[in-house]
């Protein structure tokens, strides 16, 4: 069941790809704090068409994979655009921030537009190893990498499941205990979190061996892109812990789970982390941070926080906007996410 012969010529066009791979140098200059030389402020926007998974991708991947593919060959010109990184991508968002809890065996369900789960019924501390051989999810979503690599085209992005992180799955699984645990019982705990961080570890792995490495990236492809050979993982539910807490149970596993891809990579934040920054700075594989909602409130912290090498990617929020956000960083270390549509550029040189 491969795509037509008309898709895939568009997305092997040698032309969207070197252009592509112009913005993915672009990229690279930045995290490598090089000078742009298209723009001397090094400022990058990123807002690429997208394609999610939707309930289909679970009943069959392969249709998903080649329909998907279909729609992005019809937008495909539209990622040639000189201001603004609109990277194509097929986001394999199955089960959305729950595809981890389905793999250790949570009930995963669908309910007024959003994807929830219910707790374990075992205690902190009992946490079973899945075996990935005999987990539907886990072959569904294989089998969608595996479809893509098939249909041999160069052009798009694979964004993965939600890999998540230790934290944020814990959570998920068994709700406050986690977090009790983490303090009264933290034995218990860390055992737990580090069955998951290796299970983690596995699935990562096993795309990387799957995926070439500059189509593979992490969740939220067409906006949180970075360079060939970074990854990603969510830390959101960081915020409820404590500094203490996190820099001694859980950044180790977040800076190995990152530390499984050559060039480290990104955290996701988008609530009140800010408590965190010492425990991120000190992550040698933490490149970047991604902030959007509440986290944006905080920029002007991370900014001044964080290590001179770590980039921070940007969503404008209601109470943060892309003038603000230039204001305190000077447009250094910045990329931003969904630029409205005047380009990036022209923005900027209005800001003082």
């Amino acid at each position: 069941m491969n795509i037509s012969s008309s898709a895939k010529k568009i997305l092997n066009d040698g032309r969207l790809i070197n252009h592509r791979n112009m913005w993915m140098n672009r990229l690279q200059n930045l995290f490598d704090n090089k000078p742009d030389e298209f723009n001397e402020r090094n400022i990058i926007g990123i807002y690429g068409p997208g394609i999610w998974a939707s309930s289909q991708t679970l009943q069959n991947p392969e249709l998903w994979i080649k329909e998907s593919l279909e729609s992005l060959a019809e937008t495909a010109e539209n990622s040639y655009d000189e201001n603004n990184f609109r990277p194509l991508c097929v986001e394999c968002s199955i089960l959305g921030v729950h595809f981890i809890d389905k793999i250790f065996g949570a009930n995963v369900f669908y309910q007024d537009d959003q994807w929830y789960n219910h707790y374990l019924p075992t205690e902190v501390g009992e946490l079973q190893k899945p075996n990935l051989d005999k987990c539907e999810v886990w072959q569904i979503a294989k089998r969608a990498a595996v479809e893509f690599v098939r249909q041999d085209v160069k052009l798009p992005l694979f964004g993965l499941p939600t890999i998540a992180s230790a934290l944020v799955t814990a959570v998920n699984l068994y709700g406050d205990q986690i977090l009790m645990a983490m303090l009264a019982e933290p034995e218990a705990a860390s055992r737990d979190l580090n069955i998951i961080n290796e299970t983690l570890v596995e699935i990562h792995n096993w795309y990387k061996g799957v995926l070439p490495t500059d189509q593979l990236h992490p969740v939220v492809a067409f906006e949180r892109t970075q360079p060939p050979g970074y990854g990603q993982i969510c830390g959101c539910t960081c915020q409820m812990i404590s500094a203490e807490t996190y820099e001694k149970l859980i950044a180790p596993l977040d800076d190995a789970l990152l530390g499984c891809y050559p060039k480290g990579g990104m955290m996701h934040l988008c609530g009140a982390h800010a408590q965190h920054i010492p425990a991120l700075r000190n992550m040698k594989n933490l490149k970047s941070i991604q902030i959007n909602d509440r986290a944006c409130m905080d920029l002007e912290q991370y900014y001044n926080g964080l290590r001179p090498d770590q980039i921070i990617y940007f969503m404008p929020y209601e109470d943060m906007s892309i003038e603000q956000a230039l204001a305190i960083t000077g447009g250094n270390r910045l990329v931003i996410q969904k630029p409205p549509q005047h380009t990036i550029r022209k923005d900027y040189k209005n800001v003082q």
